[in-house]
């Protein structure tokens, strides 16, 4: 089904149905894509799928009504049925932050097709990269996926937007196993420009299983509070899941403690420390033209020059709040509504040569990439890919184990240097309010942490 076909439909509704309330929105969306699962090289999934459905919402009095449906000749009803809703809730004021009706076309640059067998082939040549490393590989996992989008989106306003996008994701890992000790190496890549970004990552796979059975014959770090050395990978985790959720102002507006702790004008870190997020810089995972609301694509920095200056915004909240809104009202698809979500989000370069971050240092950690790690609320806790101990400002014995975790205010505060070295991670797939796997982006410097506390030995 093509659902341009749509488009004079929902401009009829629009003009029928805008003095019903005091907004609503229009988004009917098909969705392609496919499905790759093999674990120790069984194909668990193999699968490709097409999705049609649509949402609208509607906004009265400050109630929202909300209708998700996969019949689109239901359109005008489910319409309806969300306009009922949000008057029977309403009983406020509809703050919503003025913006410009947009009328836009946004198409594919990229939709060349890949033949399912073809995606196969190639987790198949990762899995046997993966069991090839050593006999003590007890399993891996391999998942590919990938998803097409075609959305049309308007509002009682005049917007009218069409959109379209791609994205692709690999995940590999490799278990190894000697005894009781289990170690696990993991690989992820993503991709907004091409299928071709995951092909020839042969270096990349191996080593994920080389880092699995490494770790087997390696100490585990003792725990203490230590100066720390962390690469942009997990400089970028740390920024997106430790400070970037604390700047989604939908968990800030009803929140007046963490209002407070993230009020404007407070110091956060050093002069050097520059945050930002947006979706403007093309070709990540996280960009785009428009947002979820059909708001353009911004950048907003968040920390200038250590002090916070700028958050994430729905129309909702930037109008709630007084402020302009950002651009980062984002969906998973047709079956949410959606929610102030980050895009990309990054720190900005430092000045500091990478190898000077380790000068000075008698006995710290160096610890790379990321196995996983959980946040809650300004505390965090993450877990390294690897890891080495810094001995009187060397790199020197690998380590295994080594999670870092704390508060993230005082751990911004901690930052001693900032690197001259930046890295995007396209791998991210974020979770909130049950939309998990949303796509972003993630980048930073190297960076240079005091007293950070590190998980291991005791």
């Amino acid at each position: 089904m093509n659902i341009w076909q749509f488009k004079d439909q929902i401009s009829e509704l629009v003009q029928k149905y805008k003095s019903h309330v005091d907004f609503f929105a229009i988004r009917l969306e098909r969705s392609q894509g496919a499905d790759i699962f093999l674990r120790s090289g069984k194909i668990e999934t193999l699968s490709t799928g097409i999705s049609i459905g649509g949402q609208v919402r509607a906004c009265h009095k400050g109630g929202w009504g909300f209708a998700s449906f996969n019949d689109l000749s239901s359109l005008e009803a489910k319409l309806k049925e969300a306009i009922a809703a949000a008057k029977w809730v309403g009983n406020e004021e509809t703050v919503l932050a003025e913006v410009e009706p947009v009328q836009a076309t946004v198409s594919l640059k990229n939709s060349h097709q890949i033949e399912l067998s073809v995606k196969k082939d190639l987790c198949a040549h990762y899995t046997d990269i993966l069991r090839s490393v050593d006999d003590r590989v007890v399993s891996t996992a391999v998942r590919y996926g990938d998803c097409t989008q075609q959305v049309i989106f308007a509002t009682s306003e005049g917007t009218m937007i069409e959109q379209e996008w791609a994205d692709w994701e690999l995940r590999c890992s490799a278990i190894a196993r000697d005894g009781d000790n289990v170690q696990t190496g993991r690989e992820t890549f993503g991709s907004r420009r091409s299928y071709q970004d995951l092909i020839n990552l042969d270096q990349q796979v191996l080593g994920a299983a080389q880092r699995s059975v490494s770790a087997l014959d390696l100490s585990t770090v003792q725990g203490n509070t230590y100066t720390v050395v962390i690469d942009p990978i997990l400089a970028g985790l740390f920024v997106h899941e430790a400070f970037g959720h604390l700047s989604e102002a939908d968990m800030l507006y009803e929140n007046p403690d963490m209002l407070e702790s993230m009020s404007m004008g407070r110091r956060f870190g050093s002069a050097d420390l520059q945050i930002f997020d947006g979706a403007l810089p093309a070709d990540h995972r996280g960009s785009y033209l428009y947002d979820d609301e059909g708001i353009p694509a911004t950048t907003t920095q968040l920390i200038a020059d250590g002090v916070l200056v700028g958050r994430l915004h729905s129309r909702e909240t930037a109008g709630k709040l007084g402020e302009k809104v950002t651009g980062n009202a984002r969906c998973l698809d047709y079956h949410y509504p959606p929610i102030v979500r980050m895009t990309n989000t990054w720190i900005g370069r430092g000045q500091t040569p990478v190898a000077d971050l380790f000068n000075d240092i008698p006995v710290g950690v160096y610890a790379k990439n990321w196995q996983g790690g959980m946040t809650n609320g300004e505390m965090f806790t993450f877990t390294a890919g690897e890891a080495w101990m810094i001995r009187n400002g060397q790199i020197a014995e690998p380590v295994k184990d080594v999670t870092i975790s704390g508060n993230v205010f005082e751990t911004l505060q901690n930052i001693e240097a900032i690197g001259n070295d930046f890295l995007w991670d396209e791998s991210g797939g974020c979770g909130k309010g049950g939309q998990s796997g949303l796509a972003v982006g993630c980048g930073s410097p190297s960076l240079r942490i005091k007293n950070a506390i590190v998980g291991g030995d005791s």
